[in-house]
């Protein structure tokens, strides 16, 4: 009979330690901007630590995940733990003694993004030799909720506590972090299987991208992940223009932002169970299918509130396509592989999200607002046809079980 999760030791050791970290972490990355802004006075400067963060884990990227799969995995995730906690305690002194710097700050910035660039390559390459496979899904939907959870909780209580004081935050984050530490001394991951010989990193990050681009289905995923980014990211900053411009307030468009994380809170909760019921292409394509029919939403409702619900509703099933995409790769990747996996799709993801809302400033400056939605969404529309239609994602019930066999 197989173990519950939430009996699995070293699941929970994992699960239970990072949820506090990314806590810390997201309180972290909402006063960091503020802190740069007190400093400074310079939205500029407010917005380029953000940006070190996110192309710090941008260009580590590909060589983080070749180096997961040739390190010990649980080693690189304590190592990142370690570092993270002595990059802000750095960052607490020079606060408390208000002897900071902003390429200080930039600096730890960069530190935080290369951690995160590691750690989750590798606990992406762990979680299959932490639960049976029949417990797969489910474990990388709870991962989900937990990232969601520590957004939502740590981006409140990162402004509470940067309001009590600038380094508290810090403090936090910090703390949380040597609390996952502490979870990882115990744990336990089964050893994989001994590789002779590691090609230079070059060339292992080359048999990573191979790996990836000679698969159809990672592939032809990969590709609709990076198009969903790209559009909705950019149709996100052009609502928040939009809302702004009917007379919001800060206030009332934070609250419609948090809708968001709420929505996916709720939808990896239920994603285990959509998962089962829905299939694996009704699981991809449900998503497409809600951010296509929802988003012209945005331009008929006039509260805040009422956009926030809509975007609770687009984040809903998100999670049960990613849970459904996730599993089915961690279970086709070669555990050699799994790290370099993880991040190749961490970059082409990730750039894809990074560069939507410039793109979503560029239609705003060319276009109005209302119509940079409707650019937005037809750009939504066509990749949800091809999703649709695709015979790779419709045969991915038949690949799913195809692994399993």
């Amino acid at each position: 009979m197989t173990t519950p999760l939430t009996r699995n030791r070293n699941y929970t050791l994992l699960w239970g330690g990072q949820a506090l970290a990314e806590v810390g972490f997201s309180a972290s990355m909402f006063a960091l901007p503020l802190l740069v802004l007190v400093l400074t006075g310079s939205p500029v400067l407010s917005g380029l630590v953000l940006t070190v963060d996110a192309t710090a884990q941008l260009v580590v990227g590909l060589p983080a995940g070749a180096l997961v799969d040739r390190w010990d995995r649980r080693r690189i995730m304590l190592c990142c733990e370690a570092v993270q906690v002595f990059a802000l305690g750095g960052l607490v002194a020079a606060v408390w003694a208000d002897a900071l710097t902003i390429p200080h700050v930039m600096a730890v910035a960069a530190v935080l993004g290369v951690c995160r660039a590691l750690f989750e390559p590798a606990e992406d390459a762990c979680l299959p030799r932490l639960v049976p496979e029949s417990q797969l899904a489910t474990a990388v939907a709870m991962n989900s909720a937990r990232s969601s959870l520590g957004q939502m909780a740590g981006t409140a209580l990162g402004g509470v506590l940067f309001a009590v004081t600038r380094w508290l935050p810090f403090l936090v984050d910090m703390v949380t972090h040597a609390v996952a530490f502490v979870a990882l001394v115990f744990l336990r991951v089964p050893p994989a299987e001994p590789v002779e010989e590691h090609p230079h990193l070059l060339k292992s990050i080359g048999e990573g991208l191979r790996w990836v681009w000679s698969r159809r289905e990672i592939r032809v995923t990969a590709l609709c992940a990076v198009v969903l980014n790209l559009f909705f990211t950019a149709f996100y900053w052009v609502v928040i223009v939009l809302v702004e411009g009917r007379g919001a307030t800060p206030g009332e468009i934070g609250v419609m932002a948090a809708m968001l994380g709420v929505g996916g809170v709720l939808g990896a909760l239920a994603a285990p169970w959509l998962h089962r019921v829905l299939g694996p292409h009704r699981s991809i394509a449900g998503v497409f299918w809600g951010l296509a029919l929802l988003m012209p939403g945005a331009l008929v409702v006039e509260s805040p509130y009422l956009v926030g619900a809509l975007f609770g509703l687009m984040s809903f099933l998100a999670p049960t396509a990613n849970t459904t995409i996730g599993t089915h790769q961690l279970l086709l990747t070669p555990d050699e592989l799994r790290g370099r996996l993880s991040g190749v799709m961490g970059v082409v993801v990730g750039a894809a999200g990074a560069l939507g809302p410039l793109i979503g400033g560029a239609l705003i400056q060319a276009l109005s607002a209302r119509t940079a939605v409707l650019v937005c969404t037809a750009g939504i529309f066509l990749i949800t046809i091809f999703v649709t239609v695709s015979p790779t994602l419709r045969g991915y019930a038949k690949a799913q079980e195809e692994n399993n066999a």
